[in-house]
């Protein structure tokens, strides 16, 4: 019964892609000055899900999600250059690690708040 617990696969999944963004994003600003470097950035959790989401039937009523997401992959910002060649700006960067720190929060409330729901179910509510 609790071996597919998909919601908490796909918080921690979103947690993992949360913290490998802010990887990315440190990237970026270590390289902040680095003649010729490229800002990156990853696809947004929801674009990962909706490639991987396979809706399949396994009973009446009954649809399954297969939690599975792939390695999240870099693309390159399309950002200004400066003389140097650097395309990385740094307030966008802070931006960007905001949005990422909100995403990893949100996964981590999500993963509580399903740890509670099932505490409350099997009677032990803290």
């Amino acid at each position: 019964m609790l071996e597919n617990l998909t919601l908490l696969d796909l918080a921690s999944a979103a947690a993992r892609h949360a913290t490998a963004r802010h990887r990315v994003i440190a990237e970026n600003v270590a390289n902040a000055d680095t003649p010729g470097y490229r800002a990156r950035d990853l696809k947004d959790f929801s674009a990962i899900v909706k490639e991987s989401f396979n809706a399949r039937a396994t009973r009446p009523g009954h649809l399954g999600f297969a939690g599975q997401t792939r390695p999240p992959r870099t693309f390159e910002l399309a950002l200004p250059a400066s003389p140097n060649g650097n395309t990385v700006n740094i307030e966008d960067q802070a931006v960007r690690a905001v949005q990422a720190q909100g995403q990893h929060a949100l996964a981590l409330a999500i993963y509580a708040k399903a740890i509670d729901i099932l505490r409350l179910g099997l009677g032990r509510a803290r």
